[in-house]
This record gives structure tokens, sequence and C-alpha cells, in this order.
């Protein structure tokens, strides 16, 4: 048997390591290493970077919680952005909302999404819906052209690092806030609140401009240890509000309503980081 490991640094002195039974695609896009790997524990998983961003293990947790809280929240979704996401989970949770008209998958890195739908096919089959659309631009400038138009605007971006720093700061968040409709809700992932050294600063730019705003947390253990973060905000609705009618017709591994409130209740500690 082979004997590969990855080994995954976060900080100059924490680092986690699995072992991997194949390399199954290895490139380099204009923007990024992108590797597809099969582990005993992960299933495969998706590398940016040498990053991973989702396994098909646990991916089910990430996307569940980062579509359904927001999806949730608002009465009645229609349009709906994801930006990053090319995997393609998100998009296919999204997706089991029968009141969602149109999707638009914004993803910078058109390789991603085509890896993904030749490795990945259980997160990135949804891509291949007519309610979906697929532009490969950048994210950033393509929310500065809309103004009140998504119900919900869902973040699924990776961790800040480059050019997805500017996904982190207030003036994006700005934006974010422009391009939704009155009643609109955005969420993004924030990374971990015990070693990102951007979530605070996330966390709070979300909350200078939108009236109602907070992270919520989930495990995720394809992730650094611990929590991990999103933060929602939201123009009108407030973040434990939970259509719950709507759960007979969507199905579900990890997300359910009590799940959904109970995820905004942070420990103490979290709380005093935001303060």
């Amino acid at each position: 048997m082979l004997d590969i490991w990855f080994t995954e640094n976060h900080t100059e002195g924490y680092k986690v390591s699995w072992r991997i039974d194949k390399i199954l695609h290895s490139e380099r896009s204009r923007f990024q290493e992108i590797a597809v790997v099969e582990s005993p524990d992960l299933g495969r998983a998706l590398l940016l970077d040498n990053t991973v961003q989702t396994t098909t293990r646990f991916e089910f947790i990430y996307h569940e919680m980062i579509a359904h809280v927001p999806l949730m929240i608002h009465p009645r979704p229609q349009r709906v952005m994801v930006i990053g996401g090319g995997d393609g989970g998100t998009v296919r949770e999204v997706l089991k909302h029968p009141t969602v008209e149109t999707v638009e998958l914004v993803e910078i890195d058109e390789r991603v999404i085509q890896v993904s739908k030749e490795w990945l096919p259980q997160l990135s089959s949804a891509l291949n819906s007519d309610r979906v659309k697929i532009l490969t631009v950048d994210g950033l400038q393509y929310v500065k052209e809309k103004a009140a138009h998504y119900d919900v605007i869902i973040v699924d971006c990776t961790d800040p690092g480059g050019p997805s720093l500017a996904l982190f700061t207030k003036d994006f968040y700005q934006d974010v806030y422009n391009a939704l409709t009155e009643d609109g809700i955005m969420v993004s992932q924030t990374g971990s609140p015990t070693f990102s050294p951007h979530f605070v600063e996330a966390v709070k730019g979300i909350r200078q401009v939108f009236p109602c705003s907070s992270p919520y947390l989930t495990c995720e253990p394809s992730y650094i240890a611990g929590f991990w973060s999103f933060t929602a905000g939201s123009k009108k609705y407030a973040l434990d509000t939970v259509n719950q009618d709507r759960m007979a017709a969507i199905t579900t591994r990890y997300y359910t309503p009590e799940i959904h409130r109970a995820a905004f209740v942070l420990p103490k500690h979290i709380q005093e980081q935001i303060k």
C-alpha cells in the first residue's frame, strides 16, 4: 500500500495530515493549483493550493449549513447568487428549495467547475440544472453591477489569502447589500473562529452593513479542528426565523430547524471576540 501523506499547514505551530491512497488529478489553472485525491478517511477531496476545500465524506455538513440557513430564513427565496462554490455542493442544496427559480454560480476559475464535474459528480451534478446559470467571472466585480436583484447571496469562497482577501472586507459586504432585494439575506463562510485572523474582521464588517447579523457555527471534520464559522446578514428577518413547513420538501443529513437555531448560540469566548 502506498504510504503518501498530505499535510495542510494552518499556522506556524499547527498542521494536519491525512493519508492519501490515490492522486486522481492534478493541474495548475490560471489562478491556482487544483488537485483531487482519495483518502481512506475523507473519501475524495478537492484541494486548492494545497488546502482541503471539500470532501465527499463530510461535505454535506458544510454545504447544508451554508445554504439552508439563509434560505430557510427567507419566506420565499426565488433568485439566488452563489459566489465561489465551483464544486457545486452549495448549488445542489439551494436547488432543493422549490421556490428557487434561478441560481447564478459566479466562479472565477472555470477549471474548478470542470474538474469537479469529472471527479466529484455527487457534488457537481446539480450544475446541469436548467435553473442554474454559470458565470466564470470575478464575483467581486460582478456583484458591483447588480442592484436590488437577489433574495439570497451565498459567499462560498476560499479562505482569505491573495485575491480572496477582498471578499472579507466591509466594502464587499456593502456591494452584496446593494445587490440584495429589500428583504434580502446573505451568508459568507468566515473560517475558523479559533485560528483565522480574519474571522473577527469579517464579522464586524458584516455587522456594520446589515441591521441584523451574527456568526453561526458548525463542526466539519475536514477543516481545522474545532468550530467552523459562517456569518449571516439580514436586511429584515431575525436570523433564528425558520420557515419550518418547507422542511417537508427538503432532504438533509445534518441541517434541522433545531440545528439552525442552536448554531447561533455562541460560546462566551467567541461572543467576547466579536464585541
